[in-house]
């Protein structure tokens, strides 16, 4: 009996052999069953029987899974589909690109000169302090200036400029390949994008703002010649200290018009370009000179000059910046620390800050404003024109400075008193070794003795008065200002815990001066007066730290909200330490060294502080709403710190005297209307009364002033003098128009003479001495804190 074959879905026998052609008809093909077209039914099998196979179902439209494929080929798109979905990405990519390019319209060159002046005001947000509005710009032609000064902005900006279509496709692709990477956000702008970057879309680094860039870039050098980009750059891109164009860029740098510029001279300028404030020659003249190697060596590389050219050019001279009159008097030095802060802290660029248009809103309230001027400018006429003075004042809920007094006039004195230069803090630092103190819960009550000089660890500490005060508690200790006590609560505290108090406060890392040695409590180290009123008023807010800060909003030119400056403060110090601080720091000012600012009929606390040597003076103090510090020294010759000059009738210069004065010049205006807050209550063991001293270790002598007093001699014991009787609160009559009257104007004429600075090994400045000195008859008594 004949076996019958299987079949397989395709009709083939299922042993898989071909059937020799002339069987079954004598071909390979099958032919149809006769009758009509051959069913896939199973009498098209032969016996009858159902074909053991399925025939593939027809595929859909979307074929996934694959039909007739393995487990893992079935889920993987055909290659159709992949080209498909390429073209049909590429085809919607350049439909996108092909309407925003027919949809953006190139302004005309003015339309990009046009820029809003910025306008700075008060706290109240409407009266003006002034406005930043540089945009001084002369137009030229581009036929009047020599080939080189194009040449070295292309050397130095865009190589390829007569080469590219208005974009740099590798210089794109490389920026989008390190912004993916989570490298630093970066462009690959050409001078036609800067140009398009600087004065249409602004300054962005966003990808859709690189993409209306690159769109308006294209149209751009579509619809100018080369020529034409290149005049309206040159003539509108910022080059730094206010110049807009070249021609102002040359005024500003070298004092002369475009058209005399050197080959050396227009590779300087062109390489501020990128970053014009950084690498001003003024500012930093090494990146200044590396710029202009950078651009002669490109200059040669590009074939723009020659060899000889490049070996012969010397490495020009610029002239000094001009400050605009509009820096002009004390207000000057507001408008730049606003400058600076919005461009360090807001992270606004230079160019933006001039031609934005924004409303800057600052924390400086005018009545406060010019009443600092007023009391510094109620000083006596005779002070030394070398005489410096600052003043700031913060209000301790915000960290806002509410006024500042940097100098008389930002033009003629560039340099900020205030936020720049740096002083001896003298007593003045004081307090951060207190704060140390209850936080290692050494109270108040902690006596010491206090003769003078004391030996401390092999440091000889003398007493600004040079008088034996007799075993005193920190209370007494804080409110005279006594050297040798505090030394030695240095020495139990540790110096290290009295910078970590006064680095938590607001004083920086970096302060010259800031060691870890046991003089530091006399303040040797020299901080700016920012940062002690930032310190103070870390005191005044009971702890919490606040950003010190001039700006408190900023807004664009459709008054959108662009910046809002920090209010909100950290805990650095415990509010029950806070309280002993401030009830021990309302000693000085009522019956110590500070007694002259006590006329505010409200509770005030603070600390006066006096340098080695005269060096410097200062007076810190605040009420609950308001931390004001003031700082006086003198600038030498060579402009380094001298001992300050007498005027007014005084010979030396102390703490409680005229910054004292000026102090509460000030606070008596900014006070007034203010409602009188009290400070909060301190604890228990502050209160806690302090054992009497021995009679015998603490006799009756003069309270400790300001101002100096001779050294006493073993023998006969120094003349008593009474206490003078202080000065009452001045209402309603009128406030003191000079220094406390109970002090001394000079020194006797036997004062010993002041030596040149110590060698750093001893005392520490302050009230105590010059590093590597003790007073011991080397610096005139009277040096208080």
């Amino acid at each position: 009996m004949a076996r019958t074959p299987s079949w397989s879905s395709t009709g083939a026998p299922a042993s898989g052999r071909r059937t020799p052609a002339g069987q079954n008809g004598g071909s390979t093909r099958r032919s149809a069953p006769s009758g009509g077209t051959r069913r896939s039914s199973s009498s098209g099998a032969p016996g009858g029987r159902r074909p053991t196979g399925r025939r593939p179902q027809k595929k859909g439209f979307f074929d996934y899974p694959r039909a007739g494929k393995g487990p893992i080929h079935r889920w993987l798109p055909s290659w159709r589909v992949v080209l498909g979905t390429v073209l049909t990405g590429m085809a919607a990519v350049l439909g996108v690109f092909v309407v925003a390019y027919a949809t953006t319209t190139v302004p005309e060159p003015d339309d990009f000169a046009l820029a809003q002046s910025t306008t700075v005001y008060y706290a109240d947000g409407t009266t003006p302090m002034g406005s930043f509005s540089k945009v001084d710009r002369e137009v030229v032609a581009l036929n009047t200036l020599p080939d080189h000064v194009s040449q070295a902005v292309i050397a130095s900006e865009d190589r390829n400029f007569y080469q590219n279509n208005g974009i740099d496709p590798k210089g794109l692709a490389r920026a989008l390949w390190n912004n993916v990477r989570g490298l630093p956000t970066q462009g690959g702008s050409t001078l036609t994008q800067q140009y398009a970057e600087r004065y249409y879309t602004g300054t962005t680094t966003s990808y859709l703002g690189k993409f209306k860039e690159t769109i308006l870039a294209l149209k751009i050098d579509q619809s100018q010649t080369k020529d034409e980009i290149l005049e309206n750059y040159l003539n509108t891109i910022y080059f730094g200290r206010g110049a807009y164009g070249i021609e102002k860029a040359a005024q500003a740098y070298f004092g002369k018009p475009a058209a005399e510029l050197t080959i050396s001279e227009s590779a300087l300028i062109a390489g501020v370009i990128p970053a014009p404030s950084a690498w001003d020659p003024a500012v930093s003249p090494d990146k200044a000179q590396q710029r202009w190697t950078r651009d002669m060596n490109l200059m040669l590389k590009d074939g723009w000059i020659t060899q000889e050219e490049h070996d012969s050019a010397v490495y020009p001279t610029t002239i000094p910046p001009n400050t605009e009159n509009a820096y002009g008097g004390p207000n000057g030095y507001l408008l730049s620390t606003v400058r600076k802060e919005l461009e360090t802290k807001a992270g606004i660029p230079e160019d933006e800050i001039d031609t934005r248009g924004l409303k800057i809103v600052t924390t400086i309230n005018k009545r406060d404003q010019d009443a600092a001027v007023e009391a510094v400018d109620n000083l006596p006429d005779d002070r030394p024109a070398n005489n410096r003075v600052s003043l700031v004042s913060v209000d301790p809920r915000t960290g806002g400075i509410v006024a500042l007094y940097g100098g008389p006039d930002f033009v003629s004195q560039p340099r900020n008193a205030a936020t720049q230069d740096v002083s001896q803090a003298g007593s003045m630092f004081k307090p951060f070794t207190l704060v140390a103190a209850l936080e290692q819960d050494i109270p108040l009550t902690k006596t010491y003795s206090s003769y003078t000089p004391m030996d401390v660890n092999g440091w000889e500490v003398n007493n600004y008065d040079s008088r034996n005060h007799g075993r005193v508690n920190l209370l007494e200790a804080t409110a005279g200002s006594i050297n040798t006590a505090y030394a030695q609560l240095n020495v139990d505290v540790g110096p290290k815990n009295t910078i970590d108090a006064a680095v938590r406060a607001g004083i920086p890392e970096n302060t010259p001066g800031l060691v870890a040695d046991a003089a530091n409590v006399l303040g040797p180290s020299s901080p700016r007066a920012i940062d002690l009123a930032t310190a103070y008023a870390t005191f005044a807010a009971q702890g919490v730290r606040h950003d010190t800060h001039i700006v408190a909003e900023v807004r664009d030119a459709k008054n959108a909200p662009v910046y809002t400056g920090p209010v909100e403060g950290q805990q650095a110090f415990d509010k029950d330490v806070m309280a002993d601080t401030t009830y021990a720091l309302q000693g000085p000012v009522k019956t110590g060294t500070a007694k002259a600012v006590n006329v505010l009929g409200r509770p005030i606390a603070g600390k006066t502080g006096t340098s080695s040597g005269y060096m410097s003076a200062g007076f810190a103090g605040y009420i609950p709403q308001l931390a004001t510090v003031v700082t006086m020294y003198q600038v030498g010759a060579d402009g380094g710190e001298e001992s300050l000059s007498g005027f007014g009738g005084t010979k030396y210069i102390g703490g409680g005297q005229f910054p004292a004065q000026v102090w509460r010049d000030y606070m008596e205006v900014a006070t007034d209307g203010m409602p009188v807050e009290k400070f909060p209550q301190p604890t228990k063991k502050a209160r806690k009364p302090a054992p009497a001293p021995a009679v015998t270790e603490r006799p009756t002598q003069q309270a400790p002033t300001e101002t100096p007093t001779p050294e006493p001699t073993p023998t006969p014991e120094p003349t008593q003098t009474p206490e003078p009787t202080p000065t009452p609160t001045p209402t309603p009559t009128p406030k003191p128009t000079g220094p406390p009257t109970d002090m001394p104007t000079e020194l006797p004429t036997d004062a010993p003479t002041v030596p040149a600075p110590g060698n750093g090994n001893g005392n520490g400045n302050g009230d105590g001495g010059q590093p590597g000195s003790a007073w011991g008859g080397e610096w005139p008594p009277g040096v208080n804190s």
